[in-house]
């Protein structure tokens, strides 16, 4: 048995060590994500499941934070932080009631927009008078509204650039303002949305300095058609909507910024900004909007760490306070200002696949720029002509004068559930949440290890092309 053992030892000394499989380049870990990737999914499961709506200045919107960063500390991500600051918070109350007194007497759905004032209790009733567009309201005689609701339409259309909704969104983002200039006591509007359930769309509303704000509430789509349909056939009789709204201002509160980085080889060397933004309306989880921002971004930073460490530093960015403000965006480029970055990308407008490619240096760095459109042919996206202007969060890149990447998603149904109670995970394609992955893995990886300048006297960047999702 001695000499048994012996000789096996022996065996043994003489069979080499398995070797260590090298990494997976970034071309296959950017396939092995489009097959395989479950960190993105797992993310905004878990966000949407442990924490759900996320207020920006409230307890639920730290409890998100924190839930962020101990997710990124748990895969290894480095400096990981909670960047306090503190902003005015809004909260919608508990009452949001609209009803038609005549003279087709019924209740419509409704919810009140971002800055939106209360009414009295028990509520407001007034003449409602019918603007089908900002523009028509725009034209009314000054002093024409007093003591009326403005009620403003629109013609929104799903479109895959999500082109509409600068095309209708003033009729949320500056209606409310412009009527109570011109006397109204309240305002309602069509939601800024294309679907046809009977949940309204919320969102901020603005009112110009010296406009004393007003009550402000989004009908659903349905019940704004109807509300319509009410005007045709009135034969000139006024139509009056009794309205009882109680949001409330609470003050000072904390937000916050989680921020975390994939360590680069060269330090010296500008980081990769990855952003995203961690609040959503109070009426529903921000699945699409932006929970799966996040887990994109996130998702795809551990890819190209896998991949071996990167040259330069991979930035994630998770900005709260976006909806109500872009107050998370502000207070980053303000902390950070006078550390340059490299190029920022931000992932807001859902979940579905990216099918264009932009970039803001596409005639100054013509070489950068094809080689990324080459990269990711080949999951089906596009080369677009447009300079990139990056997303709301990308404040800092902008003030910089930076380096822009805009990776469009299809946007066809993203306003069906923007800032609506239906953004719930379920809404969410896992194969078209891989595919978001993928792409970003590649161009993430690609300008990761990019020794050269990035942006080489490319196009100043401007505000984005749509407003986020706030």
């Amino acid at each position: 048995m001695t000499r048994t053992l012996a000789a096996l030892l022996a065996l043994s000394l003489t069979v080499p060590a398995a070797a260590t499989p090298p990494p997976l380049t970034l071309e296959q870990q950017a396939e092995d994500a489009l097959a395989n990737d479950t960190n993105a999914y797992a993310f905004v499961e878990g966000l949407t499941t442990e924490v759900g709506p996320r207020q920006a200045g409230t307890e639920a919107e730290a409890r998100g934070r924190a839930w962020a960063a101990a997710w990124l500390k748990a895969k290894g991500f480095a400096k990981v932080a909670d960047e306090p600051f503190m902003m005015d918070t809004w909260v919608p109350g508990d009452i949001a009631r609209a009803r038609v007194t005549a003279p087709f007497a019924q209740d419509l759905a409704v919810l009140p927009l971002g800055n939106s004032a209360a009414t009295p209790v028990g509520g407001i009733e007034a003449e409602v008078v019918f603007f089908r567009t900002v523009d028509d309201l725009r034209a009314a005689p000054e002093g024409s509204l007093k003591g009326k609701i403005a009620y403003i339409s629109h013609q929104m259309r799903p479109a895959q650039d999500g082109s509409h909704y600068g095309f209708a969104g003033p009729a949320r983002w500056v209606g409310a303002g412009i009527a109570a200039s011109k006397g109204a006591i309240a305002t309602v509007i069509k939601s800024i949305g294309t679907d046809h359930h009977r949940n309204p769309h919320t969102g901020g509303t603005s009112f110009p300095e010296g406009v004393t704000p007003t009550p402000a509430g989004a009908l659903s789509l349905p019940d704004a058609e109807n509300l319509e349909r009410m005007f045709a056939r009135a034969n000139g009789r006024p139509i009056t909507l009794k309205l009882e709204l109680n949001p409330r201002r609470i003050g000072q509160m904390q937000s916050g910024n989680v921020v975390g980085e994939i360590t680069g080889r060269d330090p010296s060397l500008p980081p990769v900004l990855l952003a995203c933004h961690i609040d959503s309306w109070w009426n529903a989880p921000g699945a699409f909007d932006d929970g799966a921002g996040c887990a994109i971004i996130a998702a795809a930073a551990l890819k190209v760490k896998q991949a071996g460490q990167p040259l330069r530093t991979v930035r994630v960015l998770m900005a709260g306070a976006e909806e109500v403000g872009l107050f998370g965006s502000a207070a980053y480029s303000k902390a950070h200002i006078d550390e340059p970055i490299a190029v920022g990308l931000e992932s807001d407008f859902g979940a579905d696949r990216i099918w264009r490619f932009e970039s803001n240096f596409r005639e100054t760095n013509p070489d950068l720029h094809k080689r990324l459109a080459a990269a990711v042919a080949r999951f089906g996206v596009s080369s677009g002509t447009d300079a990139a202007t990056g997303g709301a969060d990308l404040n800092i890149v902008r003030d910089q004068k930076g380096a822009l990447i805009d990776l469009q998603q299809d946007g066809t149904r993203y306003f069906d559930l923007h800032h609506t109670p239906d953004d719930t995970l379920d809404k969410i394609d896992p194969a078209q949440l891989r595919q978001n992955v993928a792409v970003w893995t590649m161009v993430t990886g690609i300008l990761a290890n990019e020794a050269n300048p990035i942006l080489t006297g490319g196009v100043v960047p401007s505000a984005p092309k749509i407003m986020g999702s706030n």
